[in-house]
């Protein structure tokens, strides 16, 4: 995902909903959203009245800080769903959740997913048996995600097995926390992405 140099949590009060993007915080009272849910600066408590393309701005910008891509990376996966049978927005969610960081935070086997796009970038995740270490490789269904096997020993993959038991699966993926690995049980349909966005206002601002 993109760097943030900035305190990540502005941008979950600046899209009014949570981002995950510091794990176990997420899931507390601590979480900044839950104390101050409105935009962060001195007027963010102030009434905006936002415009079409206002409303279609802050669709498409907090779908990218969900997945942590910047404009280039987002703006090629929207080409490519377009290429795609079905609906383009549905297509387009596929093509974001099939990432191999989004599919390793799933799994639970990433705190978040500027972590899990950290430890795939370091080498710790073997797609049916090969490393991989590039966050935006697509996983297909019947692929087998797996901590490398010279990884397992780390500590942070203990904590993240206590961390993920408190994490809801998504029904088409299948995880043994025991060997740290997971199945793609198939590839995810609109109704198994919990994402709140509204992915029709992002293909209308692309459409313009």
């Amino acid at each position: 995902m993109a760097r943030e140099t900035g305190p990540v949590c502005r941008l979950c009060r600046r899209e009014g909903t949570k981002l995950f993007l510091k794990a176990e915080k997420c899931y507390t009272d601590k979480c900044p959203v839950k104390k101050r849910n409105f935009p962060p600066g001195q007027h963010g408590q102030g009434r905006h009245k936002a415009s079409e393309y206002g409303l279609q701005l802050r669709e498409k910008q907090k779908a990218k800080r969900f997945y942590g891509l910047t404009e280039t990376p987002f703006r090629n996966t929207f080409d490519k769903a377009q290429t795609q049978r079905g609906v383009t927005g549905e297509r387009f969610l596929q093509l974001l959740e099939c990432r191999l960081d989004n599919v390793v935070y799933r799994m639970g086997l990433g705190g978040s997913r500027p972590e899990a796009r950290q430890l795939v970038r370091h080498g710790h995740f073997t797609v049916n048996g090969r490393k991989v270490d590039i966050p935006s490789y697509r996983v297909k269904a019947g692929d087998r995600v797996a901590v490398k096997e010279s990884s397992r020993s780390l500590s942070r993959f203990g904590d993240l097995r206590e961390l993920a038991k408190g994490r809801t699966l998504p029904e088409w993926l299948d995880v043994d926390y025991e060997k740290l690995e997971g199945l793609v049980v198939r590839l995810p349909e609109r109704q198994d992405i919990d994402v709140p966005v509204e992915e029709h206002l992002i293909v209308e601002l692309y459409s313009r």
